[in-house]
């Protein structure tokens, strides 16, 4: 039976994704997996869906994750969790980002950005986790750490143990961030601890 974990992580062009899949990836290879990651851009670098898709455990032959296969999934944006809600599979974690990026058609005024997002998540996923990261990195003081607290909480919902988080901080941010950041990932994991449900690590 294959222990192989997959962990997806879906939102907007910006907000940072690829570097907490590289932080996440750094940190499951530290622990000793087998890692692969892949990354997909939207049309437009700043504002188009981003997605990465990251596998570990001890031996991945992909970094491809099927529909109804994520064990976890992150949502840096609330609608993208909607878009990508097919790909976690039945009792998979969902730590979803309680923050609103305005499509170009809802800014042009040609739609509205949808009511009721979370509570339909809400209502459709047990095992979730809603963050208010920007919020909280705003009072940690920068909202560009907001996707640092989300991957604090990723971590923590995953329940990957003996890895040093702050180390895979220091080691991939800008020296002047590495204390914002640090205070981010650990208030995910503060976040997302009291609620853990079932950890779904390996």
């Amino acid at each position: 039976m294959s222990n192989v974990k997959s962990v997806l992580l879906v939102g907007v062009g910006g907000q940072g994704i690829i570097l907490a899949s590289q932080i996440l990836s750094s940190g499951l290879i530290e622990a000793g997996f087998d890692v692969k990651m892949s990354e997909v851009h939207g049309m437009a670098q700043r504002g188009g869906s981003v997605t990465t898709q990251v596998r570990y455990g001890d031996k991945v032959d992909s970094p491809i994750i099927g529909k109804g296969s994520a064990d976890v999934m992150v949502a840096f944006e609330k609608v993208e969790a909607v878009r990508w809600l097919e790909y976690l599979k039945p009792g998979g974690a969902l730590v979803v980002n309680n923050y609103e990026i305005p499509s170009a058609t809802v800014i042009s005024g040609a739609e509205a950005y949808p009511d009721g997002v979370m509570e339909k998540l809400e209502a459709t996923v047990e095992n979730i986790y809603v963050i208010d990261a920007a919020k909280e990195a705003m009072e940690l003081g920068n909202i560009k750490a907001q996707n640092i607290v989300l991957l604090g909480g990723l971590i923590k919902a995953m329940g990957v143990e003996g890895v040093d988080w702050d180390k895979m901080v220091e080691q991939t941010v800008k020296p002047r961030f590495v204390d914002l950041n640090l205070k981010a990932i650990n208030k995910g994991m503060e976040l997302v601890a009291s609620e853990v449900k079932e950890e779904v690590g390996v």
